[in-house]
């Protein structure tokens, strides 16, 4: 008969955020996962849980995760733990949940701390509907294109950001998005927790101080009629029209990437094959 993967909410920073049923799966376990060991192995230590750790993370995840769910084929209980917060949200994991119900193997959430959910309780915007869309691309032109796609999204956008992309990150809100009202969540249910409000631009200036640290949650309000970016012509529509007035094909990529944020390589490559196809 198979065993268990209980996949296990872990503090965000609180300690007194542990769940009581947490500890206690835990301490049961034949086994942990855990994103970075030597990090849990503190917060094991602090709740007095010897169950043995393995890794589980990005790069070795294919390896282990077939050794996990071999273990998990012979009996093992086994839990799933990430660095903080709820695993398999913006973690490894989901590959891991995917393949052992595929086998036939139980399943079970130990619910807890979540950033993204945490930040978006006490943020004062609409939680009726909201999109969680992870962490933004690093490059500017990509994170721009990425931004754009959630323009017409329902509700509020919840995101991660790292803390030295902060600044970026805002300043191409407010190039995409316009003045949205934002939130930025940082070191949530720790000693200097900070909510900061207001649009992005005006975030953006309380963020240069250098105090940023830790993963930051960025939440951004539903586009008003004030905010919406207005309807135009398409990416593709606005190559056609740069490339019939005479434009070279790298001029019209680089006005239609000022003009939308969308990356000037792939418009380059568009406008190669509606130039060719002309």
């Amino acid at each position: 008969m198979s065993g268990t993967l209980y996949i296990v909410a872990t503090p965000i920073g609180n300690l007194e955020d542990m769940t009581f049923r947490a500890v206690r799966i835990l301490k049961e376990a034949d086994l942990i996962a855990a994103e970075d060991t030597r990090h849990s192995r503190r917060l094991l230590a602090h709740f007095g849980i010897a169950t043995r750790l393995t890794s589980y993370y990005d790069h070795n995840q294919t390896l282990k995760g077939e050794r996990i769910l071999a273990a998990l084929q012979e009996g093992k209980q086994v839990a799933l733990i990430s660095d903080a917060g709820t695993p398999c949200i913006s973690d490894p994991g989901y590959q891991l949940v995917r393949d052992a119900l595929a086998q036939g193997i139980s399943v079970i959430p130990i619910p807890g701390a979540c950033a993204a959910i945490t930040a978006l309780s006490a943020a004062g915007l609409p939680t009726n509907s909201f999109t969680f869309a992870g962490f933004p691309p690093s490059k500017e032109g990509k994170r721009r294109s990425f931004l754009a796609s959630l323009a017409h999204a329902h509700g509020t956008v919840v995101l991660y950001e790292a803390p030295h992309r902060l600044a970026a990150t805002l300043a191409d809100i407010t190039t995409v998005l316009n003045e949205r009202q934002v939130v930025v969540a940082r070191e949530l249910t720790k000693l200097y927790e900070e909510c900061l409000h207001g649009t992005a631009s005006a975030v953006r200036e309380q963020v240069q101080d250098g105090r940023e640290r830790g993963e930051v949650v960025i939440l951004i309000a539903p586009a008003d009629e004030d905010t919406q970016p207005h309807e135009g012509p398409s990416a593709e529509q606005q190559l056609r029209d740069s490339l019939a007035k005479g434009h070279t094909v790298k001029e019209a990529a680089a006005l239609v990437a000022a003009a939308t944020g969308l990356p000037r390589r792939e418009l380059y490559a568009q406008a190669l094959l509606l130039r060719d196809h002309a």
